[in-house]
């Protein structure tokens, strides 16, 4: 990147900052603790609301029944439903369209989010696309696509970590071109976040780690980048430290109510850092990954974030050692306490089973990381990356290439 580029990309940045001041992006109303599921039906009808559609994915739908009380509960009060569980990792245009014809035919009204991520992202597509039906999901792509209301939307996450309860954001993959992207509206931002802490009971211990890890590496991107604000930074803090003080125990004693809780709290307070904020680096190669390899998304974090925050070194010292002072981690300098906080992530990760490198089982088949990918994945991280993510410090083609190198495993 020369000195254009840069010059070109930080000014970007900045105005963007400004623009983040004045554009209306909401928090959703927040209603939190163990039980709350069954209050929806009855906040649904109280709305005035008919017919909401239900968007979530097979297992939670068919195998956990974590839909039912909702069904359930709707049915007791007079109202009708549709039921979308055809949700699927990584949601696709395919799935998008398949949920759109079940709200249409079914003349629904409303929207109801059940799942981790990629339910959620597909149910905020569904919306987009119910309410501009003659724009394709590509042509959602990018930044304030949308910016038209759409239907009332109630999100439930069943993990804690991806924090779409609280964003602008989803990601989309299309299959024809093995590629993923973000779709970035205020529109998208859910109008109810129902965080009851018994629909994470239960989930493996992988899936605890890598969605925890997801939240952390939200809040920390979200703070060392450069458009903070006075609410993001509070928020971050917030998340990092209910992160650091709950992750292990809910990793440990699956039915801890209290550390269920609170991670779930953490990744709504992490996702309204990051959807005002940005992410970065690490969010950037994750995607690309994941389009690759199929590699689940908060692993990818997990794994990459060290490696980042390492890269940026003395750039974001400064606001690594804040967040070493807000979870009690010590050091006699700036830059010793900014380490420290670093080689606590990978103390978490070594906890957690989280590997070092790119190198993970799918469904009984190893997938690994290759050097012959690298000029794959670079040139779209970037991409991604510039000139949107607000970074302490701009990196290179061949600077990224060293961060991957050392994220693949021997061959």
């Amino acid at each position: 990147m020369n000195g254009l580029q840069k010059a070109y990309t930080r000014s970007f940045q900045f105005c963007i900052k400004i623009a983040m001041k004045i554009v209306p992006i909401r928090i959703p109303e927040r209603i939190t603790g163990e039980g709350k599921l069954a209050e929806l039906p009855q906040l649904i009808k109280d709305k005035g609301l008919k017919k909401p559609i239900i968007v979530t994915d097979s297992f939670l739908s068919q195998v956990a029944k974590a839909a039912d009380p909702i069904k359930e509960g709707l049915t007791a009060l007079g109202l009708e439903y549709a039921l979308f569980d055809g949700a699927v990792p990584n949601p696709t245009i395919e799935c998008i369209e398949e949920g759109l014809k079940v709200y249409i035919e079914n003349g629904c009204d409303s929207i109801v989010a059940l799942g981790g991520g990629s339910p959620m992202d597909c149910a905020k597509i569904i919306g987009a696309r119910a309410i501009k039906p003659n724009k394709t999901v590509p042509k959602f792509k990018g930044y304030f696509k949308i910016l038209k209301k759409l239907p009332p939307f109630f999100a439930i996450p069943t993990t804690a970590g991806t924090g779409s309860e609280a964003t602008v954001a989803a990601v989309v993959s299309d299959e024809k071109t093995h590629t993923k992207y973000p779709v970035n509206d205020p529109s998208l931002v859910p109008n109810y976040a129902i965080l009851d802490p018994a629909l994470t009971i239960g989930l493996p211990k992988p899936m605890t780690s890598t969605t925890g890890l997801d939240a952390l590496t939200h809040a920390v991107e979200a703070y060392v980048g450069l458009e903070g604000s006075k609410l993001t930074n509070k928020m971050a803090i917030d998340a990092t430290k209910l992160i650091f003080a709950n992750i292990k125990t809910a990793y440990d004693e699956g039915t801890n109510i209290v550390a269920r809780e609170n991670m779930q709290v953490a990744s709504f307070y992490a996702g309204i850092a990051f959807t005002r904020a940005f992410v970065g680096y690490v969010h950037a190669i994750a995607h690309r990954l994941g389009a690759v390899y199929h590699i689940p998304h908060g692993l990818a974090n997990a794994i990459i974030l060290p490696y980042v925050l390492d890269y940026f070194g003395e750039t974001a010292h400064k606001k690594l050692a804040e967040l070493a002072d807000a979870v009690g981690i010590t050091g006699a300098t700036v830059a010793d306490k900014a380490n420290a906080f670093i080689a606590a992530i990978r103390e978490l990760n070594a906890y957690m089973d989280i590997p070092t490198v790119i190198e993970f089982n799918n469904r009984g088949t190893i997938v690994k990381l290759k050097a012959e990918d690298y000029d794959n994945i670079i040139p779209q991280a970037l991409k991604e990356s510039h000139p949107w993510y607000p970074v302490p410090k701009l990196i290179t083609y061949a600077e990224m290439k060293e961060i991957l190198v050392k994220l693949t495993p021997a061959q």
